[in-house]
């Protein structure tokens, strides 16, 4: 449910096709659908501008089908993170679902509306410092879009080998967001924020070896950047990462005012 369905329901009260009692019922059903023990929040793209997100891992095959029609439902849109390859077969040839796009690589699964294109200000640069950091930079990539953002990637230009970061200068200078995933020492992001003029989102990996301790050590590394200007999300969440760079490069009302002469 969005701004527009909200407004056509009123304009149906306000012509007669609707009565009121009619309209505060399907007011009272539209912030929540129920669905085995998931309720689906259909208001979040009123409130937000963002579509309901379900996490699949941990749920029942019967929990995440339900909860996945629920959203659809509800919105017209869904996105579904940390869905295995095996379970996102098992959701296509659910009916009704086979419109569904899976990223093996991100884990991720969505239904991309149309009334989700050209929201961004700008593009979103998403860079990975290693191949290994590609899965979480990908769903944080896939994210993005699925949210209506222009997005760019480079991947494996990490600090063992500067240059290969440098070749994307310009993009760096172009970019409205851009996000950084990096495991190790996590010390990617600190460079690309040096470079940038726009704000980084980091998103430290739990690639390593024994010291990194599961992504810790780039977490810390990256929380305690001396570059400005680096937001830091949760280890592995590269979607948390696509939603906060999202909401940093959506458009707003007032933007096409100020840009008209």
């Amino acid at each position: 449910m969005d701004e527009k369905d909200v407004a056509d329901l009123l304009e149906a009260v306000r012509a007669g096709d609707v009565s009121v009692p009619d309209a505060v019922d399907r007011f009272k059903v539209m912030p929540v659908r129920s669905a085995l023990d998931v309720n689906i929040d259909s208001h979040r793209r009123l409130r937000r501008g963002l579509p309901e997100v379900v996490f699949a891992q941990g749920k029942s095959d019967e929990q995440l089908i339900s909860a996945v029609l629920a959203a659809k439902e509800a919105d017209g849109a869904c996105i579904i993170t940390r869905l295995l390859p095996k379970r996102a077969e098992m959701l296509v040839a659910q009916p009704g679902l086979e419109g569904l796009s899976y990223s093996q690589t991100a884990r991720m699964a969505r239904f991309p509306p149309a009334r989700f294109k050209d929201l961004g200000r700008g593009l979103i640069f998403v860079v990975s410092a290693g191949t290994s950091d590609v899965p979480v930079a990908e769903e944080a990539a896939i994210t993005c879009e699925a949210l209506g953002n222009r997005v760019t990637r480079a991947f494996d230009v990490g600090v063992a080998g500067l240059h290969r970061l440098l070749e994307h200068m310009e993009t760096i200078q172009k970019a409205s967001v851009i996000i950084v995933a990096a495991g190790m020492e996590g010390a990617l992001p600190s460079v690309v924020a040096g470079l940038a003029p726009c704000p980084v989102v980091a998103v430290p990996t739990s690639i390593g070896y024994g010291a990194s301790f599961g992504g810790l050590s780039a977490l810390l590394a990256m929380l305690n950047s001396c570059a400005g200007g680096v937001t830091v999300v949760n280890i592995d969440n590269g979607f948390g990462a696509g939603v906060a760079a999202s909401l940093m490069n959506r458009k707003r009302p007032f933007d096409e005012k100020e840009t008209t002469p």
